[in-house]
């Protein structure tokens, strides 16, 4: 049986608010950083964070970015919401994150909500996008390009697995998102210029 009209649009909009939470700037803000959106890459995400304050301040950063794409959708399917509801409910909190709005809609590039998402939505995939993202960084050292990589590896698995299509949709819709916010990363790859991370 299909979920009310009224609770999916109530949890769409619970999953634009909460995804609007911009993690970086809080984590800043509570640990005394730099304002992330006006300090180095400008970008409000675990890796600028990481540059400007160390792993604590990026893995608070990677795990309340994650946890806005995770808990949405986790508590929309709990409740009873599947196919184009619960894929609404995952899109609605990833723009909220791109597009927040209690931050001027200036957020981030996407990509650690969009890896919670997977994971409540399709365990599976999201595991295999995060176990490329990772062998990719560790190989290259840029975490640009490990997010590109794993970026286009998502819409390749969610046809393998053969899911259904509102959820082969959401998936190439967060790609198409993803590498959009990463355009200016792709240019500098093109040109040699990205900056990566060396072992410590």
């Amino acid at each position: 049986m299909a979920a009310p009209l009224w609770k999916s649009i109530l949890l769409v909009l619970f999953a634009y608010l909460l995804g609007s939470i911009a993690s970086a700037v809080l984590v800043a803000r509570a640990l005394r950083l730099p304002d992330p959106r006006q300090h180095g890459s400008g970008n409000p995400g675990a890796t600028n964070i990481l540059r400007l304050g160390g792993k604590r301040a990026a893995a608070l950063t990677l795990l309340g970015d994650m946890l806005k794409g995770l808990v949405p959708v986790l508590v929309a399917r709990g409740l009873g919401l599947d196919g184009w509801p619960l894929a609404s409910v995952a899109l609605a909190a990833f723009l909220g994150h791109l597009f927040p709005l209690y931050f001027g809609f200036r957020g981030g590039k996407g990509v650690a909500t969009a890896l919670g998402i997977l994971l409540a939505y399709v365990p599976l995939l999201g595991l295999c996008v995060l176990l490329t993202w990772i062998v990719v960084f560790a190989w290259r050292r840029v975490s640009s390009l490990a997010a590109l990589v794993a970026t286009l590896i998502a819409p390749l698995l969610a046809w393998a697995f053969a899911l259904p299509l509102p959820a082969k949709s959401l998936v190439l819709t967060l790609a198409i998102l993803v590498l959009w916010r990463h355009r200016s990363n792709l240019s500098r790859l093109l040109r040699g210029e990205e900056s990566g991370f060396r072992p410590s």
